[in-house]
């Protein structure tokens, strides 16, 4: 199952597609598809269609579900169920059932195998986006298509209309990590590749991110280059040639973001030296990246005099980005979910500047847009756009009283799935998504919590995804009670002046009882004493009454904290980029599965240290 974090796109990856439809608008004011040729977004317009479609949002769900099901009424996943081309949410819900990617799965693989029948949407797909795959090790094919492009294209009109009103920004460029990947072909033909990919390699959508301001400092080249290290030096070397022009910095994940600037840290000296005397970096070998970016690059010693000063001036790189881009006015992107504990550090990079964090989608499609761009990460929520998808929320509640069985889904008890208008305020909710790229009452696996409401669409508040991450017998706990815990516990690393890199966990359970593995990262080392306090206070923050209960009674044995040696996060990056993902997708595992072997073995190959908690007795 992928560990999108999600939000902000946290979880966040764009789903895509080349060329567009239908751009005519439709009659009425039902929802529209973008024109042909998109004049400079006019963000009071975009704003007036926001508030016009999210006022009426039951019946443009309605509208929109008639438009799914009227292109797609061919499609043989639908056609099994017997709704016989019926259009209306009635009889849609009592014919389809909700679905997760494995019942899905052989129809898509069908696709990837060349039927060109209509098999899951009306249209033939062409395209299709690879999942990021980073717990199971594996990636998910998905569909891709001409409308989720034009979805993304709102989404991002949307957000960067309510950011631009807040934050306005004119001519100039978006200092952006972005990296394509690997671009595969199926056994059928058709091409695969990730979400971010499809979108970067649209004609389509560089039109689009012309008209809001996103234009980015680097060359195609750099983009899609096949070396990360490189492509990421390039970034910050184009970042730094057009510094007078770069108005926002973005990545897709925070992750991303925090890797670039502790690059940044490392490489400053030598970037210096290639402005000073014109020349690219020897280490830039990739023929395409070297030529692309010689030919933006003029011997400057004004500049790199001026960047070597204010660098040489920093105090441990607080403020590094106000610094050396002083007409920035935000740093964007996905920052909610696992992406949290990226957070403190990137707030240090970013000095005084605000954290905004990106829209919330995934592979399979998009969810909403962050609308009030001045709330701080932590407490971001996102409006759903009625148009761009049929939405329902299966309602969640934490039972009362004892848990028996040992099964993820009675975390909760679930109800029916009610519509997008239906949902209620304070409570929490399972996302459903049908789109217009085939996928019908898909279950996104994403626990999501009703902030409120704006107009008659709501604001949803990432909570967390789904799955499970630490269970041995009767305890269970999230990703979130794991960031919680590690949160907890890394507070006695502040006296010490230390950081946490990064974080991951395993259950061990070939020994008898299981017990819990964390291990960390840290910036530098740190006594032994702080350390197994580190452990007990782990072991103590995990709060599930399963789990203190098995603690108690020695089912579950005292949890292991294992310290590696630095670097080890990065190499598991490097391994993730070897299996073709791209950086930009790249989320941390914040639980290690063990069919997950080679990331396993990098980890246990580096353990350094390793600390059991007595918080329980022994």
């Amino acid at each position: 199952e992928d560990p999108r974090p999600a939000g902000g796109g946290a979880r966040g990856r764009f789903p895509p597609a080349p060329h567009p439809t239908d751009h005519r608008h439709r009659t009425g004011d039902r929802a529209r598809i973008l024109p042909a040729q998109m004049t400079i977004c006019s963000c009071e317009e975009t704003i007036n269609e926001f508030e016009m479609l999210t006022r009426d949002a039951a019946r443009v769900q309605l509208d929109t579900l008639k438009r799914i099901l009227e292109a797609n009424a061919g499609a043989e996943y639908l056609r099994q169920f017997g709704l016989d081309g019926r259009t209306d949410a009635a009889s849609y819900k009592s014919c389809i059932p909700l679905c997760v990617h494995s019942d899905v799965e052989p129809f898509i693989q069908r696709v990837a195998d060349g039927d060109s029948a209509p098999v899951v949407t009306g249209k033939p797909i062409t395209s299709l986006s690879l999942s990021s795959g980073t717990t199971q090790g594996k990636p998910k094919f998905l569909p891709f298509n001409d409308e989720l492009l034009e979805n993304t294209l709102q989404i991002f009109r949307t957000s960067y209309a309510f950011r631009n009103r807040e934050y306005p920004i004119s001519e100039g460029k978006a200092l952006q990590f972005v990296y394509g990947s690997k671009q595969v072909l199926t056994p059928g033909g058709i091409l695969a590749t990730t979400a971010t990919t499809n979108l970067y390699r649209s004609q389509r959508y560089k039109e689009g991110m012309k008209d809001i301001q996103s234009q980015g400092c680097s060359p195609d080249e750099v983009i899609f280059g096949p070396d990360f290290n490189q492509s990421l030096y390039c970034h910050l070397l184009c970042g730094l040639i057009y510094s007078d022009e770069v108005h926002s910095v973005f990545s897709t994940f925070a992750h991303s973001l925090v890797h670039a600037f502790q690059t940044l840290e490392e490489v400053w000296e030598e970037l210096c030296a290639d402005i000073r005397d014109g020349v690219v970096s020897e280490k830039i070998t990739v023929p395409s990246i070297r030529e692309a970016v010689s030919k933006i690059l003029k011997p400057n010693p004004e500049l790199a005099d001026s960047i070597h000063k204010k660098c040489a001036g920093l105090s441990n790189w607080y403020g590094v980005i106000p610094a050396l881009w002083p007409k920035a006015k935000y740093v964007y992107g996905i920052m909610t979910g696992s992406m949290e504990p990226y957070l403190k550090k990137l707030r240090h990079y970013a000095g005084h500047l605000p954290l905004i964090s990106a829209d919330y989608g995934a592979s399979e499609g998009w969810v909403g847009s962050n609308i009030d761009p001045t709330v701080p990460p932590e407490q971001v929520t996102y409006a759903v756009l009625p148009q761009t998808g049929y939405f329902e929320f299966i309602p969640l509640e934490k039972p009362t009283g004892e848990e028996t069985e040992n099964s993820a889904a009675i975390h909760y008890i679930e109800s029916e799935p009610v519509g997008l208008t239906e949902v209620e305020v304070g409570k929490i909710y399972e996302v459903v998504l049908t789109t217009f790229a085939g996928l019908y009452r898909y279950r996104l696996g994403d626990v999501v919590k009703i902030a409120r409401f704006h107009n008659s669409t709501p604001e949803l508040q990432f909570i967390c995804r789904r799955s499970l991450v630490l269970s041995i017998n009767i305890d269970k706990n999230t990703e979130k009670d794991l960031q919680l815990a590690v949160e907890e516990a890394a507070k006695l690393l502040e006296g010490e002046k230390l950081e946490l890199v990064d974080f991951t966990s395993y259950v061990e359970k070939s020994s008898d009882p299981g017990r819990y593995v964390i291990f960390w990262e840290l910036s530098s080392e740190a006594t032994d004493d702080v350390l197994s306090g580190c452990a007990n206070a782990l072991d103590l923050a995990f709060l599930d009454a399963g789990y203190m209960g098995s603690r108690k009674i020695k089912t579950i044995g005292p949890l292991e904290l294992r310290v590696l040696r630095k670097g080890t996060f990065r190499e598991i990056l490097l391994h993730f980029l070897t299996l073709g993902g791209a950086v930009s997708q790249f989320k941390t595992p914040r639980f290690v599965s063990p069919a997950n072997g080679k990331v396993l073995q990098i980890l246990n190959r580096n353990v350094a240290k390793s600390y059991f908690s007595t918080a329980y007795g022994l």
